[in-house]
């Protein structure tokens, strides 16, 4: 694992944590979507997958990973390890445009589901690996239940 990733920030939070603050995330970007606020949905779907990458990166180290959200699912679009779920997942939450500037997205509920839902695979991987880690030894375990 280089430097770049072994930095505090990701010691902050325990994997449990780090899914804790994803399944937040997910919350309010759920929120920002029944709003019609897709900027701020579209950025809360990236945050809480790439959190959910956290949570593996405390658990199993991967330097290609990088240390921003954007580079966990740049990695992880070409990680052939990943399920391809996952991968598509993450391929997806990197196409989708965000809306700024003078440019209209054209945003409906059935895409902003798919969107939702990418992000749930990405999020029940990361569960899935974090409880894998601490079942090998590799994480600890951390009291309380995730909600």
């Amino acid at each position: 694992m280089n430097e770049r990733v072994s930095e505090e920030w990701l010691s902050r939070y325990s994997p449990r944590e780090w899914l804790r603050a994803a399944l937040g995330e997910l919350r309010q970007a759920e929120t920002a979507f029944r709003v019609r606020q897709g900027k701020a949905g579209i950025a809360g779907l990236r945050r809480a997958a790439g959190m959910g990458f956290n949570a593996i990166l405390r658990v199993k180290s991967d330097a290609e990973y990088g240390r921003t959200y954007m580079d966990h699912l740049t990695a992880a679009q070409q990680d052939p390890s990943l399920p391809p779920a996952v991968r598509e997942a993450a391929a997806m939450l990197l196409r989708v445009p965000s809306p700024t500037g003078n440019v209209v997205v054209l945003r409906t509920p059935a895409n902003d589901e798919r969107l939702l839902e990418a992000t749930r695979d990405v999020l029940a991987h990361a569960y899935t690996c974090v409880l894998h880690g601490e079942v090998d030894g590799a994480a600890p375990a951390v009291t309380g239940e995730l909600s």
